[in-house]
């Protein structure tokens, strides 16, 4: 699936509120602590996935349980009474083990009462403790079982066997389960209505792993990230011809003739090769597979000359060319990719002249040209991008007079104008844009001035001010800015009064105001009654431990940051077990 949000460019949310350019993004841009709803990612991040649990009320959200929730949460508060639920409906009895898993209350006892229940759902994804001695248990759901999720848990070979008679499972997910090899593998190649395996990170597999693999002809998906010794086995998918998502990014070992392997898989829709040692003649090798909607080939070592053979691609949607060291050379064909919604061209040496080719891409929606030598006269390109509502413009040399080429792009949705230079004038050049729900400003161009030409923006729900010179003055601005749920003010020159605008933005999910030396526990005190907030930082302030009281309310707290304040870890561990049971994460530990 397509993150809504595609490859957006942001800072951290740390206590240093400056990007570090050209930085290369780490393993997977996400804190495991924490949801990756509320982190950051960096524009590379282009396809980041997750596994996601039932889904939940939003924070503030009312909330009434049902009769058959009160009875599944309190079985779930004594669950020892309970040594087994197989006499239950399947329905009854797999919500109450998804409760177990949800609250983190599943053991290796409990896990029992649940055998022979003809569950169909087992998602124990980075769940602590999952060990072969749980298999038992999960193998008993025999022919009932269709999906299993193991990622992360210690189960070996042996236990991975166990499954071999769930002859009905149609997903199932190993990632980083570094005990099991291609032995388990042979295993499970029996599981002939397995469509989607996934086994990222998965060390121990070699070609011989990917031969077991090559039984499960009805495979639909196929995730093989970052596995380093495949070289040589894609070989063995040539049979999969139900194929529809590969994904091989970050397997360094795979090369020009692995893609070669590809050719006759025609059903391909999605295929990220993205961090592989893929050339010009690796991707020759794909033009036949026209069905493919998503390309993703991020930091292959290509030349122009993969741009012909890209072009031939005409189902192409999404379109990632992130750090391809390409120039200005080869894009005349691309005008023929007409289905393209997605196209990012980061970190490359494009300039003006490379846009002049993208002026016929008139389905695009978003547009990533981070850190390009892009200017104001290339914007003058995309005035025909009537659907376009992405924009990542980041680090590059566009300034106030390019912006008047945005004008009519009334879908815009989405702006970075981080590290451009773009002034307080050239704001005035956004003020038509309704549309518009997040703008990044990350300039010390910007001012108070700035930020009043801004309020016909009123739809704006993102609001990224990282190191703008807004003061006390400009935060008059705020009441016009109803629907912010995000909102990040480093390092300007606010002081508590300041902060008073802020305190009846009630939408507000994440604040940050890191870096304003002048804050005091004031500001934690009128900002005490925005309890929607999921997130907040307020490092390198005047903050004290007398200030933590006035965050109990806060009780969606999830993350916290108060570095280089006068606070204690051992405060705020006590304000998380006394107050804030949802604070996952704070800054000092």
């Amino acid at each position: 699936m397509i993150p809504s949000d595609y490859y957006r460019g942001h800072s951290s949310m740390g206590g240093i509120c400056s990007r570090r350019r050209g930085r290369q993004d780490t393993e997977d841009g996400v804190c495991r602590t924490v949801s990756r709803r509320y982190c950051k990612i960096g524009s590379s991040k282009w396809l980041g996935t997750s596994f996601s649990r039932p889904t939940e009320n939003c924070p503030g959200e009312a909330s009434y349980s049902s009769l058959m929730e009160l009875c599944i949460n309190k079985i779930r508060q004594e669950i020892d009474k309970y040594s087994s639920f197989s006499m239950l409906p399947r329905d009854i009895s797999q919500q109450i083990f998804n409760e177990l898993v949800f609250s983190q209350c599943l053991n290796d006892v409990s896990l029992n009462a649940f055998r022979d229940c003809a569950l169909q759902d087992i998602h124990l994804g980075e769940y602590h403790g999952v060990t072969d001695d749980w298999m038992d248990a999960i193998s008993s759901q025999g022919s009932s079982l269709l999906s299993v999720d193991l990622s992360s848990s210690d189960v070996t070979d042996s236990g991975l066997s166990l499954l071999k008679d769930c002859l009905s499972l149609q997903a199932l997910s190993l990632n980083y389960c570094s005990q099991i090899s291609d032995l388990g593998l042979k295993r499970i190649s029996g599981l002939l209505n397995l469509t989607s395996l996934s086994l990222k990170r998965s060390d121990t597999v070699t070609p011989e792993g990917i031969r077991a693999i090559s039984s499960l002809v009805n495979l639909v998906n196929l995730d093989l990230e970052r596995c380093s010794g495949i070289h040589g086995g894609l070989v063995h998918l040539k049979g999969l011809i139900k194929l529809e998502s590969l994904n091989i990014r970050c397997c360094k070992c795979v090369t020009d003739s692995d893609l070669k392997s590809l050719e006759g898989l025609t059903n391909l829709k999605e295929l990220q090769i993205s961090c592989c040692n893929i050339t010009d003649i690796g991707i020759s090798y794909l033009k036949g597979l026209h069905k493919l909607i998503l390309l993703n080939m991020e930091g292959c070592l290509v030349t122009a000359a993969c741009l012909d053979s890209i072009s031939a691609l005409v189902a192409l949607s999404y379109l990632n060319l992130n750090r391809c060291s390409l120039s200005d050379d080869g894009w005349d064909k691309f005008s023929g990719l007409k289905n393209l919604k997605v196209l990012n061209l980061g970190f490359n040496y494009i300039t003006d002249a490379c846009l002049l080719h993208l002026k016929g891409l008139t389905t695009l929606e978003s547009l990533n040209l981070d850190s390009c030598k892009i200017g104001d006269e290339g914007l003058a390109n995309l005035t025909g991008l009537p659907h376009l509502k992405t924009l990542e413009l980041s680090d590059t040399e566009v300034g106030s007079n390019g912006l008047r080429h945005l004008s009519g792009l009334t879908s815009l949705e989405d702006i970075n104008l981080s590290f451009t230079l773009v002034t307080d004038h050239g704001l005035r050049k956004l003020s038509g844009l309704t549309s518009l729900k997040s703008l990044n400003l990350d300039a010390r161009q910007i001012t108070d001035t700035g930020l009043s030409l801004l309020t016909n923006l009123s739809g704006l729900t993102h609001l990224d001010l990282f190191g703008a010179r807004i003061t006390d003055s400009g935060m008059n601005c705020m009441q016009y800015f109803k629907k912010l749920r995000s909102l990040e003010i480093c390092g300007g020159g606010l002081t508590d009064a300041g902060v008073k605008h802020i305190k009846d933005l009630a939408s507000l999910t994440l604040l940050n105001l890191s870096q304003n030396l002048s804050l005091t526990d004031r500001t934690l005190e009128l900002i005490s009654g925005l309890t929607l907030l999921v997130s907040l930082n307020v490092s390198n302030s005047r903050i004290t431990n007398d200030g933590l009281q006035y965050l109990k309310p806060l009780k969606n707290l999830c993350s916290l940051s108060l570095e280089s304040c006068k606070v204690t870890p051992s405060e705020i561990r006590k304000l998380q077990s006394t107050a804030l049971p949802n604070l996952v994460t704070f800054r000092p530990e």
